[in-house]
């Protein structure tokens, strides 16, 4: 058995390699190692062909794969060396063959490449020639004339090359020689020729022994007994009408397609000049399984399944046999020919699948090798492929009907999560076939998409007086990413002033988004606040999003109605005076108060609550002021004790009352209440009274000025901040003057004389601006 040794294997290699580049080819390489060397054996350097440093190999994963059941060859990744992996059986891997290659494919990942590697599986003489016979007789007239000849059976040997049979022996013997002729690419025959006449007399049996030889170093050996039994004369053998015959046929013919009839002549008569047509089975194959011959007519017809793709031509031996005694015969050669069609589909084959891939992969990164085959030959066996539909792959040609399948274009895994990439390959036959094949790639998910809310502004509304802890709000946003990337925290942005966090005043729920109140709120203090709320999901890097969320505090009705100066609601009467000539719709006075509530709970209305039935005084709904219904008359009271009642319109309603004692005198210089209105009727007015109510508004007029003055500067320093305010108070002072006062500030806005009353009217509007009215 002959085995080469590394030197050899490393020479061919280098010989291999020198030939690729000098071809232009860098696409494939080619190794070489003979059958049956031991496992582990190097084959070749992969590392060095494909220009790697061997420190590289590990990190970028190389790896061999190989379309076979049965792996045969392994990488060593601390040398870079394709060593034998497993006994390698040339005659059982390649039967019947004269090349026998292995084709598999080294894989390198970070980035991806594919190199295609031919393995030349060399042969050596691990198999002897062998006749499928033991023994050879014949039947030869001992009238045979010199020169005739008998086929003799072939030998078989599973090797290939120059360890194939070569050459016969025959057993040296007087009466026969051999003759080995070619056949060309399709056989050999070896011939028995009569060398000298026969004489059954003499020797009625002749034993001889024939040994195949292969070209092996050192050759092996087979041998065949043959027996010569010398028979009677018929003195006459069939003769073919020619010595080959030629057919074709198409494979995959119908049963009993006649392919040709042979013809023999014997010029013998009656029996010695009948003709039996027959085959004569040689080595391995016996013509029977595929071809009958009428033995009377010699036509053969197909009685087989034909098919190109196991063998494209057959060699048939005939024989012609005459019914003499002893019979006599004549062989004779036809050539089949098989004819390919069109009748395999290309096959689509996937191996190395990288699924799932994640939607951010660039284009040209391989999803899939893929490799076409196709058993037809010629033009039929010759395939195209391609992938169908509108999807982001394509197909790459590697190497002849090698493909990989790599991306073309972006993937969004929340618009296409899963892709059936359906490949077709088609062959170059006439009709063409072909097949299909579907491959499902899974997108795998990125963080490439941030939480969004349904709308940019989120207004929330809140009572005033609401529980500390209550849920105002959830909020919610969605991630359309999947698992962790789509996992949604929230958090707040922003302080409600510099001094005061938001943190303060509401806290959120990162895994709900509840938002919960921290104080309770009052609307007369702080009717609306904003912040910002955060959405980030868990990906890497994280995305987020922020929404505004303006909060408006809800007015309650939870202010009762405060009585204004110069009148007190604290349990005192206040009295005033009113003549006895007073006509009807005199004015008597006047009710103010204030709400410090807004809206529909600041809205005051004015009552008389007593006495009940009273039908000399009224008082107006909306203005508070108090007048006379008709004329005084004697059988009136002199004194009358009034309830005036003021709510508001809240729900429910809140109300405050102040008592008026209104006294009748004779007349005006009676009366003696220091603030008082002129009446409606008054036909004089004395120049003193004008002068002190010019000075008295002059003076309010300057004082009013100031007072706007100082609170504006006072709201300019304060704007922004969040402070708490206390309910607006009304103070009398002894003089009879009264101010307005709001947490620390006072204003005193009105003031007094001996002889006149001022009455004054404010409001505080939205900005806090002063509104300021003198009577």
């Amino acid at each position: 058995m002959e085995r080469r040794g590394p030197e050899n294997i490393t020479v061919w290699i280098q010989i291999t390699a020198l030939l690729c580049l000098c071809g232009g080819s860098a696409a494939q390489l080619s190794f070489s190692v003979s059958e049956e060397v031991d496992k582990g054996t190097v084959v070749g350097t992969l590392a060095k062909d494909l220009q790697i440093n061997v420190q590289d190999l590990e990190k970028r994963d190389l790896r061999v794969v190989s379309g076979n059941s049965k792996k045969y060859f392994d990488v060593d990744l601390k040398t870079g060396a394709l060593y034998v992996y497993d006994r390698i059986d040339r005659e059982e891997l390649c039967p019947n063959t004269a090349k026998c290659s292995l084709n598999i494919e080294a894989i390198l990942s970070n980035p991806m490449h594919l190199h295609r590697i031919e393995v030349q599986i060399m042969d050596i003489n691990d198999n002897a020639p062998s006749f499928r016979e033991k023994e050879k007789i014949f039947n030869i007239s001992e009238s045979s004339f010199t020169g005739e000849r008998y086929l003799l059976p072939v030998a078989n040997d599973a090797d290939t090359g120059i360890n194939s049979v070569k050459s016969y022996k025959l057993s040296p013997n007087e009466y026969f020689s051999l003759d080995v002729q070619s056949g060309g690419q399709h056989s050999e025959s070896a011939e028995l020729v009569l060398q000298k006449s026969l004489d059954r007399e003499k020797q009625s049996a002749i034993h001889l022994t024939l040994t195949a030889l292969d070209g092996g170093k050192p050759a092996r050996s087979g041998t065949l007994k043959i027996v010569v039994y010398v028979m009677d004369t018929n003195d006459n053998a069939p003769v073919f009408s020619q010595p080959l015959y030629k057919a074709q046929v198409s494979e995959n013919a119908p049963f009993q397609t006649s392919i040709l009839t042979v013809s023999a002549t014997d010029l013998d008569e009656g029996v010695n000049g009948e003709i039996v047509y027959s085959f004569i089975e040689r080595g391995n194959f016996n013509p029977e399984a595929m071809f009958s011959i009428n033995p009377e007519t010699g036509e053969i017809v197909v009685s087989g399944k034909i098919d190109y793709e196991d063998n494209t031509a057959f060699d048939i031996r005939i024989q012609a046999r005459d019914k003499g005694t002893p019979s006599r015969s004549v062989h004779g050669k036809v050539l089949v020919e098989v004819i390919d069609v069109n009748d395999n589909q290309p096959e689509i084959v996937i191996t190395s699948l990288m699924s799932p891939v994640k939607e951010d992969a660039e284009t040209g990164t391989v999803v899939a090798l893929v490799t076409v085959n196709d058993k037809d030959g010629g033009s039929n066996g010759l395939t195209s492929a391609k992938v169908l539909g509108s999807v982001p792959f394509k197909l790459k040609q590697n190497y002849k009907n090698y493909y990989s399948l790599t991306v073309d274009g972006p993937l969004d895994r929340e618009s296409v999560s899963q892709y059936n990439v359906t490949i077709i390959a088609t062959d170059e036959g006439t009709p063409s076939l072909s097949s299909t094949s579907v491959i499902p790639v899974h997108i795998s998910d990125v963080n490439d998409n941030a939480p969004l809310f349904t709308e940019p502004a989120i207004n929330v509304y809140v009572k005033e007086n609401s529980a500390v802890g209550a849920t105002i709000f959830t909020i919610t946003a969605v991630d359309r990413d999947i698992e962790g990337n789509a996992k949604v925290t929230y958090s707040t942005l922003d302080s409600l002033s510099k001094s005061i966090p938001i943190t303060s005043v509401v806290n959120i729920n990162s895994e709900t988004g509840d938002i919960v109140s921290l104080q309770t709120f009052n609307f007369e203090e702080l009717k609306t606040f904003q912040f910002k709320v955060q959405a980030t999901d868990s990906g890497v890097p994280p995305l987020s999003s922020n929404v505004t969320v303006n909060v408006f505090v809800l007015d309650e009705n939870d202010n009762s109605p405060s009585i204004l100066a110069p009148y007190s609601e604290h349990g005192s009467v206040n009295s005033e005076s009113i003549p006895y000539s007073a006509e009807a719709g005199y004015f008597v006075a006047k009710i103010r108060a204030v709400d410090a509530d807004s809206g529909y709970n600041a809205l005051l209305s004015y009552h008389l609550s007593e006495p009940k039935g009273n039908n000399l005084f009224r008082i107006g709904t909306s203005t508070g002021e108090i007048r006379t219904k008709r004329r005084m008359s004697d059988n009136d009271l002199k004194s009358h004790p009034l309830v005036v009642l003021v709510s508001d319109n809240g729900e429910p309603s809140l109300s405050a009352t102040v008592s008026i004692d209104v006294v009748v005198v004779e007349s005006t210089a009676d009366i003696q209440t220091p603030f008082r209105h002129v009446p409606i009727k008054e036909e004089s007015f004395s120049d003193l009274n004008l002068y002190l109510l010019i000075s008295i508004v002059s003076v309010s007029l300057i004082f009013l000025l100031s007072l706007i003055t100082l609170i504006a500067v006072k709201c300019h320093r304060t704007d922004g901040t969040f402070s708490r305010y206390s309910a607006p108070m009304i103070t009398t002072h002894p003089d009879g003057s009264w101010s307005y006062s709001k947490a620390t500030q006072q204003y005193d806005v009105c003031f007094s004389s001996d002889t006149l009353k001022t009455f004054c009217t404010f409001t505080f509007n939205n900005q806090q601006h002063l509104n300021f009215n003198v009577h």
